[in-house]
């Protein structure tokens, strides 16, 4: 029981782990289709509040997958977020959401 407790713990560990990438900004956009893209810094990536697959492309780019659509996250030098939507939605360049 103790073994089956321990393999359960590190699963669910994993699961958490699996949206969280280092460099990842924090964001809110609208995306063509009225697609609402949200991100925590690091992770997890949220596609109109449904958590999305991340990786790493490079230290500055990041991709993230789900509900038939892919985000680029993309990090400028001056650290401003430029994203953009391409899938089942419309594509193009999402927009900043004022708070």
């Amino acid at each position: 029981m103790k073994t089956a407790l321990t393999f359960m713990l590190l699963a669910i560990t994993t699961v958490a782990q699996a949206n969280s990438v280092p460099g990842v900004p924090s964001f809110d956009v609208d995306c063509p289709g009225k697609i609402a893209v949200h991100a925590d810094q690091d992770g997890p990536v949220l596609i109109n509040s449904k958590e999305a697959d991340i990786k790493a492309i490079d230290d500055r780019r990041f991709e993230a997958k789900g509900s038939g659509l892919t985000i680029s996250i993309v990090l400028a030098d001056d650290d401003s977020v430029t994203v953009s939507s391409t899938g089942k939605a419309p594509n193009g360049v999402c927009q900043s959401v004022d708070d």
